[in-house]
């Protein structure tokens, strides 16, 4: 699971930096790099997934009080 969560963790991180891109200058880097197909459509979905599972992060600590 550790390695699943360290995965998920550097997708969350690419996405991060993905609409941070957007935010500060509105460049959309899987945009540019696949266009608007269904890999870039694919590549939203892993990463809101990674979201998802690191969220079991966040609680992690709580679990072993």
């Amino acid at each position: 699971m550790e390695t699943l969560q360290k995965v998920c963790l550097v997708f969350t991180i690419i996405g991060a930096i993905v609409w941070g891109l957007i935010g500060f200058f509105d460049f959309n880097l899987v945009t540019w790099i696949f266009g608007d197909s269904i890999i870039s459509r694919i590549i939203y979905i892993i990463v809101g997934i990674c979201g998802l599972i690191n969220i079991c992060l966040l609680f992690k600590h709580i679990d072993e009080k």
